[in-house]
């Protein structure tokens, strides 16, 4: 019997490989804004502390150079917040780029996967036909001999 054979089998395995790397490059995307929003979440936590800490040195006493120095803190910590949401917001559109890329590609890949699919079933039809055709001549022949 006739062996399949997919002469686009190569641009099938290049596309298979492009898929599986650009399933990589989103996993890496993902783990990259899974830790900026850590970061910001660290961010958070520290300005809670400092506004704690605030509150309690105006409870205390009065002491101006540390109510400076937290209010200090408090701003900067403001500044930091604010870029770690934009740090946040490009992770954000990397792995919304890396998705649409993998989309984009398993949609490729599944086109080649359907035209294989298409060619299979051709290569199967041909070798029915040609079976059906041996199998044909072997009657005739048979046939034939028997009368002869």
């Amino acid at each position: 019997m006739a062996k399949f054979r997919y002469r686009m089998q190569s641009i099938l395995n290049i596309k298979i490989q492009m898929e599986d790397q650009a399933k990589m490059e989103l996993g890496r995307a993902q783990r990259r804004l899974n830790e900026e929003e850590e970061r910001l979440e660290q961010l958070y936590s520290r300005k809670s502390a400092y506004l704690e800490e605030g509150r309690r040195l105006r409870q205390d006493s009065l002491k101006v150079q540390e109510l400076r120095d937290n209010e200090y803190a408090l701003a900067r910590m403001d500044e930091f917040i604010e870029e770690q949401k934009e740090n946040v917001r490009y992770a954000e559109r990397k792995v919304e780029e890396a998705r649409q890329k993998l989309e984009e590609i398993m949609k490729e890949r599944k086109g080649q996967e359907r035209l294989r699919e298409k060619a299979f079933e051709q290569f199967v039809l041909e070798v029915n036909a040609a079976e059906s055709k041996e199998v044909d001549e072997l009657t005739s022949y048979t046939y034939g001999q028997k009368r002869g």
